[in-house]
């Protein structure tokens, strides 16, 4: 082959290996080029170095892509907590800087003293190290003060555990921190949702999990847990037959956070278990809560051992073997459930906070008992692990979260608004106390009132007879459920709202009865709801005593698990209720379901509402007192074998009586009322369809019969299967009055 002059042969694979060389050369300048990112790692304090150390390691693992500077500043330097900043040291990290920025006075104008120093320290110290991204924790005063500094110097911020929510000082301070800060790794999906919901650039939000938990899942499972055990509370404790405890003053309500911390020390020193109790943060009340245990001899009792501070891996081993935590920790609510520990968290500080089933919450821990009745229900349990707050890779997300940060895109932030749900959880007061309902019936005759429990059950009662006028019955009414309500408290019953059963037209919307029955008087126009509310501070529900019928056998009778059934009072007079689709009928003036007002003819005697023919001048017990009387005046109603006392009134049972011995007067008079009643239910039948109807009230067992009877004669073919009992229920109104507050108050969420 002949060669052009000036050209050069070269090799394929020659040719190959240059372009590789040329390409390695290429990635080599390309990797010079690229900045290091600067991380500054800030830590103030023992509980968030635990979190920080995770990253700190990864970050330090990875020279060729990281700077890592760390700055120590917080309690870490102070005596009192251990001077805790050895232990980063003993990680051998270097420590840039230690800033001295506690105020000591352990109260609220310390804390403020001490941001105030820190934010006076912190510039010389940020701008001699110029990070690129500032890495700060969790919701502390000390955090506030870097987030503070960092944001005004355009210092980017990334915030571990933003958006969780714990119900005291920490809140605000944790959520101004969020507002701070331009990146977020938070722990759990609520928290991200909360993040979201506060306005935060979703793709700036990564849901890594707490960096502890990496930790933590990979070394709690230690050979020497023993050694570690016993070093720290003797050679005699077994594991599982100790209790480690630790509660930190609550800023926002010191006084009654050192309350609750001597109630505390009260119940561990009764409950007689081996105790690890360290000492609290540097928090407003800590001074004050180190006094109270130093009072009660804590540090010299043989069961307890007091102690300031426990390295994470060796805290990690004595928290995962207890046999029950307790006090306000974080680490309770938070890394306590990945080992299945008890937990019992005292008072508001982690209030909202996700937990797992092994935390029982008593918030309200007024009494030495309450606390020492928790400890009974937990030490010695345990409980499913659980990874609500961390699967053990926190870290490999956060950095490769860093990788992708970008440092020349403007940190200009973009807002929406999504609806975020609460959590539900344990309340140490719904396991002691019985959940109840203040039931109210305002009868024609009497007023009662009783204490009803979730199950039904009538814990007790009281009857007054019911006053003719206003006042008198308000005043009544309102004097028997204070009564009541202080009983409750005796008898354990935590009466979570008053349900009031009347007769007449009610708004149960507004809790107004707009229209009486005759038997109350001044009983019109009346507002039940809102002085029996301002009262007793209990939310109130108001229905007709109908209505308030079909609740009760709705919740706890024969329509129970029933979409569609009628109930039917046959008592003093006739009503009842209709339960369609499992909900109640009102209708649109609030006069749906009045059936004994059902007109059964055109001629009929006259009825209280002023109308002809109802069921109710049939077959209520008011009608049948009137045939009674007829018929005793015109001597037809006394036969052979009946007992009457001259003096005695003349009532409906005197008419069923005479009919039983034969008497045909009575007999025909009860035909009547029976029939009346029958073909108003077939009416309702032929209107609504229901699947059941339930006959309550004196007269049930009387009607029951001849209603079926008549149903199977004239009724339509498709409806004369339906079923018709009579209700079990002793007290239908009270039942009903109760099953307001009981369905709609424990829809209770925390």
């Amino acid at each position: 082959m002949e060669k052009h002059p000036g050209s050069l042969c070269i090799n394929p694979h020659e040719l190959y290996y240059l372009r590789m060389q040329r390409n390695r050369e290429k990635m080599e300048e390309q990797n010079q080029c690229k900045k290091k990112l600067r991380v500054c790692v800030a830590t103030c304090n023992r509980a968030d170095y635990s979190k920080l150390a995770p990253i700190m390691f990864g970050i330090k693992a990875h020279p060729d892509e990281f700077e890592l500077e760390v700055v120590v500043l917080g309690s870490h330097l102070i005596d009192d907590y251990g001077n805790t900043f050895r232990m980063i040291e003993q990680d051998d990290f270097d420590i840039g800087s230690k800033l001295h920025t506690i105020v000591r006075g352990e109260d609220e104008a310390a804390m403020v003293e001490s941001v105030g120093l820190a934010l006076v320290k912190l510039p010389d110290v940020l701008q001699r190290l110029r990070p690129d991204i500032l890495v700060v924790h969790g919701d502390r005063f000390d955090a506030l003060a870097l987030a503070t500094a960092a944001a005004l110097m355009n210092i980017r911020i990334l915030h571990l555990e933003g958006g969780e929510v714990s119900g005291t000082i920490d809140d605000s301070i944790r959520h101004a921190i969020s507002k701070l800060a331009h990146y977020h790794a938070c722990c759990t999906r609520r928290a991200e949702q909360h993040l979201i919901a506060m306005c935060e650039d979703h793709s700036r939000i990564l849901l890594a999990g707490c960096p502890s938990y990496d930790k933590l899942l990979s070394s709690h499972h230690r050979e020497d847990y023993m050694d570690i055990i016993k070093s720290w509370l003797g050679d005699k404790v077994q594991e599982g037959d100790y209790i480690v405890a630790l509660q930190h003053p609550v800023t926002t309500d010191i006084q009654h956070s050192i309350k609750i911390y001597g109630l505390m020390l009260d119940a561990l020193l009764s409950f007689n278990k081996r105790t690890l109790i360290l000492f609290p943060n540097i928090d407003a009340g800590s001074k004050e809560m180190v006094r109270v245990m130093r009072k009660k001899g804590i540090e010299q009792h043989p069961n307890f051992r007091a102690v300031k501070h426990i390295p994470f891996e060796q805290f990690i081993q004595l928290v995962s073997h207890a046999g029950c935590m307790i006090g306000n920790s974080s680490c309770g609510v938070r890394e306590a459930g990945a080992f299945g520990t008890p937990v019992i968290n005292l008072g508001s500080r982690q209030t909202g906070r996700e937990t797992g089933e092994n935390v029982l919450h008593v918030r309200d821990a007024d009494t030495h008992n309450k606390i020492y009745h928790a400890l009974e229900l937990q030490f010695g349990k345990r409980y499913p692990c659980s990874k609500i707050y961390g699967d053990g890779n926190a870290v490999p997300r956060i950095l490769k979260f860093l990788r992708t940060i970008n440092l020349d895109v403007p940190l200009q932030k973009t807002f929406c608004f999504p609806p975020v749900k609460d959590c539900i959880s344990q309340d140490i007061d719904h396991i002691l106390e019985t959940q109840s309902a203040l039931a109210v019936d305002l009868g024609g005759t009497n007023l009662r009132v009783a204490i009803v429990c979730m199950r039904g059950n009538i814990v007790k009662k009281y009857t007054q007879p019911n006053p003719k006028t206003f006042e008198e019955r308000m005043n009544l009414l309102l004097k028997m459920c204070t009564d009541a309500l202080r009983d409750a408290v005796c008898l354990n019953c935590r009466v979570l709202g008053v349900g009031v059963s009347t007769g007449g037209r009610v708004n149960p919307q507004e809790g107004v009865v707009l229209h009486s029955t005759n038997l109350i008087q001044e009983w019109s126009s009346v507002d039940l709801r809102t002085p029996i509310s301002d009262a007793l501070h209990l939310p109130v529900w108001v229905d007709n005593d109908g209505n308030c019928a079909a609740l009760a056998e709705r919740k706890f009778g024969h329509g129970k698990g029933v979409e569609n059934f009628v109930t039917v009072i046959t008592g003093t007079g006739i009503g009842g209720g209709i339960i369609h689709h499992n909900e109640l009928v009102h209708g649109s003036t609030f006069c749906a379901a009045e059936l004994g007002h059902i007109m059964v003819s055109l001629e009929g005697p006259e009825c209280s509402c002023g109308s002809h023919g109802c069921i109710e001048a049939y077959a209520s017990g008011m009608a049948l007192q009137r045939e009674a009387k007829r018929l005793h005046d015109a001597d037809l109603l006394k036969v052979e074998g009946m007992d009457m006392k001259v003096s005695e009134p003349i009532t409906a049972a005197h008419l069923i009586n005479a009919a039983k011995l034969g008497n045909s007067k009575a007999d025909a008079v009860l035909n009547k009322a029976a029939t009346a009643l029958g073909v108003g239910i077939i009416n309702i039948l032929h209107i609504v369809n229901p699947s059941l109807v339930i006959l309550s009230g004196v007269l049930a067992s009387y009607y029951l019969a001849p209603v079926q009877h008549i149903i199977s004669e004239r009724a339509l073919f498709s409806v004369r299967g339906i079923k018709v009992v009579t209700s079990d229920l002793e007290e239908p109104a009270l039942l009903g009055a109760a099953s307001m507050v009981l369905d709609y108050a424990t829809r209770r969420i925390y």
